[in-house]
């Protein structure tokens, strides 16, 4: 659970004017490694800008530049999982690198926005600035000072990795998503007949909560390894497929309707298999290759 997060607050409307930055490390899920620095953006400085953050002339005086900042910033950034709340600070390093002629560091971004809208209802569509989102989790911080920001991103992230159960990695992926997977699909009712060829023909599996992958693609994959893919919960069923983050809520009424069905069944005798969807994408790979 290793990453950096950073953030920038910038002189005017140009985002290329960045008049302070701020970093911190994140190893083994704890906060390590901070720094933060004023820069100089050789521009103006716009009274709206200085009334949210308080940076104005007087305070960058004698500050460096970007470009004098540029190997100080790979050193902590290069190749590494780079967090921010949302792609304000990754489009301001960018323009500031395309205006001094500069490369930027070479890294993964990562937007803790995508990342809460993902894992808290209450802010999927709405509210989910760094203020809002901290007062979801809990976090109190200075907001508007880049280290104190960068900080707050990284504590949503944390918050996140901890409440959803999906790891960076897996976020990398996740956030390429839509928020609800099951929602705007031309197919909401996934239906497949199962390949005879596949190790797993036979089995009729159902899919539900929110997934990683669109649930088309997962029916796909579950096909092509011989399931029949149905789009509810029967007697029938032999094998139900729950989203990671759905199958850590253990409180009855935050579980689907299918999911609560299953266990309803099961009780009855019938034989069903409940799997997260990592363990069913791992089920399907091995399937392919001994296949």
């Amino acid at each position: 659970m290793n990453f950096v997060a950073i953030d920038v607050e910038t002189a005017n409307a140009d985002m290329a004017s960045i008049c302070q930055i701020g970093l911190v490390g994140c190893e083994n899920g704890n906060l390590s490694d901070e720094w933060k620095t004023y820069v100089d953006p050789e521009d103006y400085f716009d009274g709206f800008n200085v009334s949210i953050h308080g940076i104005d002339e007087s305070v960058v005086n004698g500050a460096p530049t970007f470009p004098e900042l540029t190997d100080t910033l790979r050193t902590y950034l290069e190749g590494k999982v780079v967090v921010c709340h949302t792609h304000f600070d990754r489009v301001a390093m960018h323009q500031a690198a395309q205006r001094y002629g500069v490369s930027a560091p070479e890294c993964t971004w990562l937007d803790s926005a995508r990342v809460a809208r993902r894992t808290w209802k209450e802010c999927a569509w709405d509210g989910y600035g760094l203020f809002n989102v901290c007062k979801i989790i809990g976090y109190n911080f200075k907001h508007h000072d880049a280290l104190e920001d960068a900080k707050a991103a990284a504590h949503v992230l944390l918050a996140a990795i901890n409440e959803s159960g999906l790891d960076i990695d897996a976020w990398l992926k996740r956030v390429r998503y839509p928020i609800d997977p099951t929602k705007g699909s031309s197919d909401p009712a996934i239906k497949r007949d199962g390949n005879p060829e596949g190790a797993l023909y036979g089995e009729v599996l159902v899919f539900t909560g929110a997934l990683e992958i669109p649930r088309c693609e997962a029916a796909d994959l579950a096909a092509a390894i011989g399931c029949q893919v149905a789009p509810g919960v029967t007697k029938k069923t032999t094998v139900l497929v729950v989203g990671d983050q759905d199958i850590k809520k253990l409180a009855g009424h935050e579980k689907s309707s299918k999911h609560r069905k299953a266990e309803e069944l099961i009780e009855k005798g019938v034989a069903i298999r409940i799997l997260k969807e990592s363990d069913f994408k791992e089920l399907a790979r091995f399937s392919n290759e001994f296949a």
